[in-house]
């Protein structure tokens, strides 16, 4: 294995060049490990988490909403971005009762998932969450329209098989999922 300062990009200067709600983008200028330079465009992403939560009757919790980037209806696992400073766990109970109205008894962490490190920090945190239960007063968030759905292990398998389950969160959760020994 190779030395770690034989990889390792070093910060020279940078700036903010967009400031948004969800995203910020900065343009950092890198020394190289060669000693050249380059400029690295960086999103940077607050973080966020997934939840494969799944029933007695063997079934997971997804939910349809239109994606505005992609143009269409996606199916996915709830998943949802971590306020600052907020606690992964802390954000998947918040995220699960809002987009489904369930709670869950047990939490287990899956793993953490890089979402595209060639351009962004985001990092999102698998949770698998059984004992489902329902919660009162809970619901999405106001700029948010989505359809809660269970559907059995094996048919939401049977989407991922033909393609129709695209989302990547969903299907990287679905693989630590089964990893873990499910």
């Amino acid at each position: 294995m190779s030395n770690e300062n034989e990889l390792h990009e070093e910060r020279i200067d940078g700036h903010l060049v967009y400031d948004g709600k969800v995203v910020h983008l900065e343009v950092d200028r890198v020394r190289l490990p060669n000693g050249h330079e380059t400029i690295r465009e960086v999103v940077r992403h607050q973080g966020a988490v997934v939840m494969l939560a799944i029933d007695g009757e063997d079934r997971v919790l997804l939910v349809r909403q239109y994606r505005y980037p992609v143009g269409r209806i996606l199916m996915e696992l709830p998943a949802g971005k971590l306020d600052p400073g907020e606690e992964p766990l802390v954000c998947a109970r918040r995220e699960l009762a809002e987009e489904t109205g369930m709670g869950a008894r047990e939490w287990r962490r899956l793993g953490t998932l890089l979402t595209t490190p060639g351009f962004t920090d985001e990092a999102i945190h698998v949770f698998l969450a059984t004992g489902l239960e329902p919660v009162e007063g809970a619901g999405p968030d106001e700029d948010e329209f989505l359809q809660a759905v269970r559907l059995p292990v094996n048919e939401l398998e049977d989407l991922v098989r033909r393609g129709e389950v695209q989302d990547a969160k969903t299907l990287a959760a679905l693989y630590l999922w089964r990893l873990t020994g499910r």
